[in-house]
Formats: structure tokens, sequence, C-alpha cells
């Protein structure tokens, strides 16, 4: 699939993974609607981008748990371009809580930001998508396919997010529409460090091993060539594989896999 000159809106664009998605289909000659909260720091990206590569960019700024902003958004998008090619769900949050010490307001904002920032999106931005015959992306998670301990509301949006995505396809299945969701596994990122704790405020440090991790920029080398080859998902590395398919066969042995993984991260919630 050629990228030049397509239009790709991409959410969360400020940091992370939908920052090197950003860069990634930079280098490929498409152009860019960067949506995130952080307008000044999608300038200077949007500004960095525009000088590097023969692209046009534009940075708006998204709250995608606000329907309005996410309905701007897409407006944005065409009264610039004059179409969308591409929309890539990317903004999200994570957490860091065992339940029983959570707020519910924690799980309320991971649901908010996670999955109805991705509904929010796709749903103004689908009649434009169907025009094109273009691509929807989810970036979701192996806690989409296996809830993960201390994580309960980013499983619960991540799992909520992959059931949205696979009726989607499924009812756009005869329109040439392409939905893919792409699930990175542990990738070393800010999300750890802005992760939410009990009361909502942020960690402000990660509990994993960062360097271990694939990078922003392999997650988004993979995001993008998934999307040129219109594949139906993406599971990154043989970790996340493994666990999907163990999760299947014998749920109970990943019981206390994943225990047994999580009792190992810094200063642990479970023992």
């Amino acid at each position: 699939m050629d990228f030049k000159n397509k239009v790709v809106v991409i959410t969360g664009a400020s940091s992370g993974i939908g920052k090197a998605c950003a860069e990634e289909f930079a280098k490929r000659g498409a152009h860019l609607v960067l949506a995130a909260r952080q307008y000044v720091t999608l300038c200077e990206i949007t500004a960095d981008l525009e000088t590097r590569y023969d692209i046009r960019a534009v940075a708006v700024q998204v709250d995608v748990s606000k329907e309005h902003d996410c309905e701007v958004l897409i407006k944005q998008a065409l009264v610039t371009f004059d179409k969308i090619d591409i929309l890539v769900n990317n903004a999200g949050l994570s957490m860091r809580a065992l339940f029983n010490d959570l707020d519910l307001s924690v799980l309320k904002n991971l649901m908010d930001v996670n999955f109805w920032g991705t509904v929010y999106c796709t749903k103004y931005a689908l009649p434009e998508i169907l025009k094109t015959k273009g691509s929807i992306i989810g970036v979701s998670s192996i806690a989409g396919y296996r809830g993960l301990p201390g994580r309960t509301g980013y499983s619960a949006s991540k799992f909520a997010m992959n059931g949205f995505m696979e009726a989607l396809r499924t009812e756009l299945l005869k329109t040439g529409v392409h939905v893919m969701v792409a699930c990175p596994g542990f990738t070393a990122s800010n999300i750890r460090v802005t992760a939410l704790a009990k009361d909502g405020s942020s960690h402000g440090e990660t509990s994993m091993e960062e360097g271990k991790m694939m990078t922003a920029d392999e997650v988004a080398g993979r995001i993008v060539d998934g999307i040129a080859g219109r594949k139906r998902t993406l599971v990154m590395t043989g970790q996340g594989k493994l666990t999907v398919w163990i999760n299947k066969l014998l749920p109970a042995l990943a019981d206390k896999l994943v225990f047994n993984h999580f009792t190992k991260e810094k200063n642990a919630l479970i023992k």
C-alpha cells in the first residue's frame, strides 16, 4: 500500500506509540491530523514532521473522553484535507491498583478514554472512511484478551475495545473498509509512568523493566505495515501470542502464570 498523500488521523499523538506512528506515516508520505490534550507538544511535533518530510500536518487539541472534541477533530481533518483514509485510535490510559483499593472513578476514567474515545472518533470518521474504503485501527493490548491483575479497569476497557472493533469489522465486511486491532504487548513508553493509582493520581514511575520491552518505534512500524497488508489482528510478541493461546486452551494455567508474572514486578501488588 502506498501511503503517499493518504490522510491519517492519530489520537494520543503527543508521545509513545502515537508519536511514533506519526513519524512512521510521515516517512511514507502520509498527511497527518494529530490529536492529544498536549497542544503545545503536538504543535512542535507537527512542525518538526513538516520540516523533515514533504507532508502536511495539523495539530488538534482533543480530549477523546469528550464526544464533542472527537467530532471537532474529524471536522478539522475534513476542513484541512477534505478526506480521511485512516483513523488510528491510539489514545489511552493505564492503571495500577488492586480493585479492592480502587476508587471507582478510575475505572470510569479508563473506560471514557480507552473505550468511549475509540467509539466517538470512529463514529464521526466512519462516513468518510466508507467513502475512501480506508482503515480503522484500534491500538489495544494483550490485556484485551487476558485480564491482568492490578489492571481491572484497563483490561475491561481493552476487552470492550476489542469487542467493539470485532463487531464493527463484521458489520463492514462487504464495504471495503479495513478494521484492525493491534496488540503491542509491553512497550517502552510513558504509559506506566502516567498510569493511574488507586485514587486517580499518576504513579510517576514505571513498575517494569522498560529496557527489555519493544520500543514505540518498533510497534509503529508493525502497525503501519499491518495497515499496508490490511491485517485483521496484530499480536506483536511471542509472549503475547503464547498468553492468548494458553488463555484459550488452558485458562486455569493462564491464571497461575499471569499471577506469578505480576508478583515479579517492582513493588508488586500481589504476592
